[in-house]
């Protein structure tokens, strides 16, 4: 049986096309047209008043998030626990110290209250943190009417972390484009991907202006190369940009395409005791689920995530535990960390499945096979 994979690209039809283009007018470095349409098209997907970087990568555009929000070695810098490190990984870039958050058990991410108490207590410890990286993870918003409630009143400045969230919406505006800045990957896993990349969302061209000048070497404005700065190889190339023109175009396509698997999943899961499909919690948010979650409860379903994944790893299917929080990881176990067990409880009980747009019948069909013969 071939396999079924978690989330596999998905082309649209037009990649070919555009990579032409660029070939045959030799604009293959980080200038020219698929990189200019590429951003205007997704500034005008988000917010038309939203300047956008393209990047190689989403950890790239955090990166340029943390010197753009001013982030220097040694202060403090807030992140979401449950999430991918790449999510983390900057702050330690810039020198930084990560301040990790517990999660909120409807949204699984960020938890306001915990926030709050964490800015509060370092605040009081002289240790105001310099920004806020929020993540939605799985396509899921983050309650961002609490989270922006509570930077605003200790004027800290929110960095989305909107890796797997494009198209995800909250209160009707989409994730990316609520915060200070915001982060999207392109990487081959996502819903849309250009092969790799990212994309930096910033309010002003003068901060769209210094990104693009610190993603090309931080080259000083001079007849030779000559650099007064640090810079970075950041740049997204107008051959990527080109793949990832073609895929915005199918987004809203895809974004349908995932939804529809997160229905199955809540059919097929619907009579099960102790099993939860990840869903919003309300009509405020509105998930790409770019992944299709379950929660697990052992005590009352009667089996745990683990055994989920082993009966589905000998059917060739893959599935995936949940993110492990950044404070269990060994690079982080001496970090600052405030909440309680929800984002350890998560890990231990949730598991990703399969979730491509491209998903057909046949696989969903195996998919359900397998997990009844398992429940059976």
């Amino acid at each position: 049986m071939f396999k079924i994979k978690l989330s596999d690209p998905h082309p649209s039809g037009n990649e070919l096309n555009y990579v032409r283009e660029a070939l045959a007018k030799n604009e293959l470095s980080c200038y020219g047209d698929n990189l200019f349409k590429f951003e205007k098209n997704l500034s005008m997907y988000l917010d038309k008043n939203k300047k956008v970087v393209s990047t190689i990568s989403g950890t790239a555009a955090i990166h340029l998030s943390l010197i753009l929000a001013g982030v220097g070695k040694g202060d403090e810098v807030i992140c979401q626990n449950m999430t991918f490190s790449a999510s983390a990984f900057p702050i330690l870039y810039q020198g930084g110290i990560p301040v990790f958050i517990d999660s909120e058990l409807d949204t699984w991410n960020m938890c306001p209250d915990s926030l709050e108490s964490a800015i509060k207590d370092r605040i009081k410890k002289n240790k105001k943190p310099k920004a806020i990286i929020v993540v939605h993870i799985y396509g899921m918003p983050a309650n961002m009417s609490r989270i922006t409630e509570v930077s605003q009143k200790y004027n800290i400045p929110i960095i989305e972390d909107a890796a797997e969230a494009i198209g995800s919406t909250y209160k009707g505006e989409k994730c990316g484009a609520l915060g200070d800045y915001g982060a999207f990957s392109f990487n081959g896993n996502k819903i849309i991907t250009s092969s790799g990349g990212g994309a930096l969302i910033c309010k002003s061209f003068s901060d769209k202006e210094r990104a693009v000048f610190l993603a090309t070497q931080a080259r000083d404005d001079a007849p030779y190369y000559e650099h007064s700065e640090i810079g970075y190889n950041y740049r997204m190339s107008n051959i990527i940009a080109a793949i990832g023109r073609a895929q915005l175009e199918d987004l809203d396509l895809r974004i349908t395409q995932r939804r529809q698997n997160n229905l199955f999943y809540q059919e097929l899961f619907k009579d099960i005791n102790g099993c939860n499909v990840h869903i919003e919690p309300n009509k405020s948010f509105f998930s790409n689920h770019w992944l299709s979650c379950v929660l697990i409860e052992p005590e009352i379903s009667g089996f745990a995530n683990v055994d989920l994944r082993n009966k589905l790893l000998k059917e060739n299917i893959e599935s995936r535990f949940l993110w492990k929080p950044m404070n269990m990881q060994p690079v982080f176990r001496e970090s600052l960390y405030y909440g309680a067990n929800v984002s350890k409880n998560l890990f231990k009980k949730g598991l990703c499945l399969p979730s491509g747009s491209n998903l057909t019948e046949e696989d969903k069909n195996r998919i359900s096979t397998a997990i009844k013969s398992f429940l059976s």
